[in-house]
C-alpha cells in the first residue's frame, strides 16, 4: 500500500489502485452495489453460472476450486454445488481479511465435505504463493480482470498461466461492450452507493496511512472512455486543499476541480478476450454469454 499510494499520489494525473476499496466496509458496500437495479454484471454472470455450472464441472472435473477476489462467494456456491462429485478443496483468495473470514466460514458450514482454505493475499503479487496442487479450476469472476489496464492484464494472465498445470482451467468473467448510458448508470447509481464505495478508498488511506483526506470534499465521477472502451471512476476535489499522509511523510496538493482516477473497468469484445488470453499462453475453450449478451464467462486452458 505504501508503494502504491505514494506512486499514485505523486503521479500526474493522480491515481489510486481500486484494490484498496476493499476493506470490510468497502466489501459490504460492493455487495450492496451488486443488488442495485443499475448494476447488471452480477445478475448476468449469475445467469450464466446457473445455466452453465454443470457443464463447467463436467468439462473440468476439478478437485480444487481456487477463486481470486472471492468476496462473499455468493455466485461461487453455484460452482461448488455443480462440482460436488469431484471437489475436495476450495481456496478463496481476497485482500479483505475480515470479510473473507466470514464468507469462508459460511461456505465451510454449508459444504462440510469440502476443505476451505481461505487466503488473505494480493493476487496480483502473490500468485506464486497460492496452492498449486490438484486438478484446479481457477475462477476470476465479476469482471475484475477489467480493472487492469491492457499491458498489466496480459502480464497478470501470463503470470497466472505460469502457475497452471496442463489439467488446470481458468474461468474468467468479463463484461462486454454495450450502450454507453447503461454502462455509466451501472457505475453512478441514483442512490449514491457507488459514490460512497469510491470515496471509501480515502477512508482506508486515512486509517492505514494516517492521512487527513476529507472524503466529503470529493465528488464521485463515472465516465465512459470510448477510445479505450472502459469506464473510468474518479474523485473530483471540490476545493483547493493540501492533504497530509503522515505514514508516508507526504504532502499532496489538490486543486479545485482536480480529478484523481480510482478505477478503470474495461469492457470487452469476444475477439479481444481470445487475443489477450492467447497472448498470455492460454487457449479459449468455451465462451458463454447471458441471454441478453451483456456479460461473458470464458473457459481457458494452457495452450
Amino acid at each position: 500500500m505504501r508503494l502504491d499510494v505514494r506512486a499514485g499520489l505523486t503521479s500526474t494525473p493522480k491515481t489510486l489502485p481500486p484494490k484498496y476499496f476493499y476493506d470490510e466496509r468497502g466489501s459490504a458496500l460492493f455487495e450492496e452495489i451488486t443488488r442495485l437495479e443499475e448494476y447488471y454484471p452480477t445478475r448476468r454472470e449469475r445467469e450464466i453460472l446457473t445455466a452453465r455450472a454443470p457443464e463447467i464441472a463436467a468439462i473440468t472435473g476439478a478437485d480444487t476450486l481456487l477463486e481470486l477476489g472471492a468476496g462473499s462467494g455468493e455466485k461461487t456456491r453455484l460452482l461448488l454445488d455443480a462440482l460436488h462429485a469431484t471437489l475436495n478443496t476450495y481456496v478463496p483468495v481476497d485482500v479483505s481479511g475480515d470479510f473473507l473470514a466470514e464468507a469462508a466460514g459460511q461456505i465451510a458450514a454449508d459444504h462440510p465435505g469440502v476443505t476451505v482454505r481461505a487466503v488473505v493475499a494480493d493476487y496480483e503479487r502473490h500468485l506464486h504463493l497460492l496452492p498449486s496442487t490438484g486438478r484446479r479450476l481457477i475462477a476470476f469472476l465479476g469482471g475484475t480482470i477489467g480493472n487492469m489496464p491492457p499491458s498489466t492484464r496480459i502480464g497478470f494472465l501470463g503470470a497466472l498461466r505460469a502457475t497452471m498445470n496442463d489439467d488446470d482451467a481458468l474461468l474468467l468473467g468479463a463484461d462486454l461492450v454495450k450502450d454507453e448510458d447503461r454502462l455509466v448508470r451501472a457505475y453512478d447509481d441514483a442512490r449514491g452507493v457507488t459514490a460512497e464505495f469510491n470515496r471509501n478508498v480515502l477512508h482506508v488511506i486515512n486509517r492505514d496511512l494516517d492521512a487527513d483526506f476529507d472524503p466529503s470534499a470529493f465528488e464521485h465521477v463515472a465516465r465512459w472512455n470510448a477510445a479505450e472502451e472502459w469506464i473510468e471512476m474518479r474523485l473530483r476535489s471540490t476545493r483547493d486543499r493540501d492533504v497530509h499522509v503522515k505514514g508516508l511523510d507526504l504532502e499532496v496538493h489538490f486543486a479545485e476541480g482536480e480529478e484523481m482516477r480510482t478505477e478503470i473497468s474495461s469492457k470487452f469484445r469476444p475477439e479481444r478476450l481470445e487475443a489477450e488470453l492467447g497472448a498470455a499462453g492460454l487457449k479459449l475453450a468455451e465462451l458463454w454469454t447471458d441471454q441478453a449478451g451483456d456479460f461473458s464467462l470464458s473457459l481457458a486452458r494452457p495452450a
